[in-house]
């Protein structure tokens, strides 16, 4: 996905003189392309995402539509206060970009853990929160972020997440990527999504339909239609994120009260694990297994 960030980034940027590069000391054998191609466009910040945050503010303030770039909590949670003060209090084009979203660099422990970044970015003024499932819809989401400048987050897989679906990114609401005419519908945001695909495959097989939908837009809530959810009975949503302020919680309170949602999310005893993304997934009760538990249990 990093890949396919970095490739449309250098598209937009051959089309837009002013969007602008700054990272956090890494991205290397990523990011070379485009500090190669717009030297005068691209900036290492070094080991100091709180003052990378600063920077692309007063970038922002002179024109330019800055990307900051860095891995797992880095951008967001360790400069939230930056990102809260310096870009969203002036409205400034900002696109915070955190490679490594969920448990992508799960081995590396918790303190790589990125689960609550949805939760915190949510809560702020004006932010545009997009979580791409795989690397079609990255390219969709750069595309678009470059179109519509404004603070906004991207979070995206960290390497070789599979394509999942050929579908356009939505950007109003649920894209249906997996139509089985069913009454219950799994709603995944982000990398995880693939996990939710092959599960319906399963269930396929098992007799029981079910429809995928990929939530790509997750802030602001108000721009975010999720009417086509009120045709199932019951709908099961996944994210690798905690339950509070993720997506089972924000379409809980969009959709009302009375709708049969279940929710897969990270649990909290998950934070005392380390592994590979995987094997964290199942630990987890987030892997294609869990969720066809999950949804035999609903019907």
């Amino acid at each position: 996905m990093r890949t396919a960030f970095i490739e449309q980034l250098l598209v937009e940027a051959r089309r837009n003189t002013r969007i602008f590069l700054v990272v956090g000391d890494l991205g290397y054998s990523v990011v070379e392309p485009f500090a190669a191609e717009f030297p005068d466009r691209f900036l290492n910040a070094g080991v100091a995402e709180q003052n990378m945050t600063g920077v692309a503010a007063g970038l922002a303030s002179e024109g330019y539509h800055v990307f900051t770039y860095s891995i797992g909590n880095f951008p967001t949670l360790r400069c939230l206060e930056q990102i809260r003060n310096d870009v969203c209090y002036h409205r400034l084009p900002v696109t915070v970009v955190a490679v490594g979203a969920g448990m992508s660099y799960g081995n590396q422990g918790y303190s790589h853990h990125c689960v609550q970044d949805i939760a915190c970015l949510r809560g702020l003024p004006f932010m545009t929160i997009l979580s791409p499932a795989d690397p079609g819809e990255a390219r969709t989401c750069v595309r678009w972020l470059s179109e519509n400048p404004s603070p906004s987050y991207l979070r995206i897989g960290k390497a070789g997440e599979p394509v999942v679906h050929g579908c356009e990114a939505s950007f109003a609401g649920p894209c249906k990527i997996v139509d089985q005419s069913g009454d219950v519908a799994i709603v995944g945001t982000g990398p995880v999504l693939a996990e939710a695909v092959a599960a319906s495959a399963q269930l396929r097989e098992a007799g029981v339909p079910v429809d995928v939908f990929s939530l790509t837009r997750l802030s602001p809530a108000e721009a975010i239609d999720v009417g086509v959810l009120r045709e199932y009975r019951r709908v099961v949503t996944l994210e690798e994120h905690v339950a509070a302020g993720g997506v089972g919680e924000m379409l809980r309170s969009l959709l009302g009260g009375h709708r049969d949602l279940r929710s897969l999310c990270v649990p909290q005893s998950l934070c005392m694990e380390s592994g590979s993304q995987a094997a964290l997934r199942r630990i987890g009760g987030l892997d294609a297994a869990a969720i066809v538990r999950t949804v035999n249990d609903v019907i």
